[in-house]
């Protein structure tokens, strides 16, 4: 019976040995498993290095496209059109070649122009017939008497020297040059038959300026017809070099080769020997004269 009853306690021992032992092993295998996810966080750490690289290189493919380029040079004849109210000037531009030769020299050069654009109104203005009357080449002289071959702020014009040379030409007389003079803010332009102001600026940019006029600008060169009988005059004068001049003078002489220059020349020698011979006639005469005389009075006494 005793033997029993140690032999139950003994079981009851180890049973209770081996329940507590079980316990202790479990948070040994727990506090091994914290050590795996301290090790994950590592990872997220490494992807947002990713992202804060591909921005980077996004500003330096922008920087290399001007966004000048994309737009181009200020188109004269659109800017025009959106201002409203330049359409015979604008249809004048295309017409004569110069909207395009415009547009040309301000994308592939540095050079700046300043235009006076008339409206619609001023062209009603003209007497009916007035740009139809004109050449082809008249046309595109006017239109080129419209524009500067320079950029002129509103702030500059007093800074001129008249007269102003126009694309139509030079400043000479004949060569359709502009007279600009300002009092206070106000532009004065004289073309010699048309006097008017400068009005609203249309665009203006380091290019190109564009400003309203109420009248078209008339050159008297080719609307007035003394100015422009003495602009032709000047223009063959000025063709002519001196040489040219004294070529008339220097020519004179191969006119003697024709038969009547010869014959005008020879005209003085044979008048002076008529002259000789009258002179010989009379002194025959004279001296008969005496003769008779002296027989009739020899035959009387």
């Amino acid at each position: 019976m005793t033997k029993q009853v140690i032999f139950s306690l003994s079981i009851l021992l180890i049973h209770c040995i081996t329940t507590l032992a079980q316990p202790t092993a479990a948070p040994t295998q727990s506090a091994k498993a914290p050590v795996q996810p301290a090790k994950a966080p590592v990872q997220p750490a490494k992807p947002p290095v990713q992202p804060a690289k591909a921005p980077a290189p996004a500003p330096v493919q922008s920087a290399k496209v001007p966004p000048v380029k994309k737009g181009g040079p200020p188109d004269v004849t659109k800017i025009l059109g959106k201002a409203g109210g330049f359409s015979v000037f604008i249809r004048l531009l295309k017409s004569t070649g110069i909207s395009d030769q415009i547009y040309g020299q301000l994308n592939n050069s540095n050079n700046g122009f300043t235009i006076f654009a008339p409206t619609d109104t001023a062209f009603s203005n003209l007497k009916p017939g007035t740009i139809n009357s004109l050449s082809d080449l008249e046309k595109t002289q006017l239109i080129q008497f419209h524009i500067l071959n320079t950029v002129v702020s509103i702030s500059n014009f007093q800074t001129l020297s008249n007269p102003v040379p126009t694309e139509a030409g030079d400043t000479g007389a004949g060569e359709f040059p502009l007279t600009l003079t300002t009092a206070g803010n106000q532009v004065n332009i004289s073309t010699g038959l048309v006097n008017t102001t400068l009005g609203e600026t249309v665009y203006s940019d380091n290019q190109l300026d564009i400003y309203q006029v109420d009248s078209v600008l008339l050159p008297q060169d080719i609307f007035d017809p003394k100015a422009k009988a003495k602009a032709k005059a000047k223009a063959k004068a000025k063709a002519e070099s001196p040489a040219e001049a004294e070529a008339p003078t220097l020519s004179k002489p191969p006119k003697s080769n024709n038969t009547d220059s010869d014959d005008a020349a020879d005209s003085p020698s044979l008048a002076a020997k008529e002259d000789d011979s009258d002179a010989v006639s009379v002194s025959l005469s004279s001296m008969h004269g005496i003769f008779g005389v002296v027989v009739a009075f020899i035959v009387i006494n």
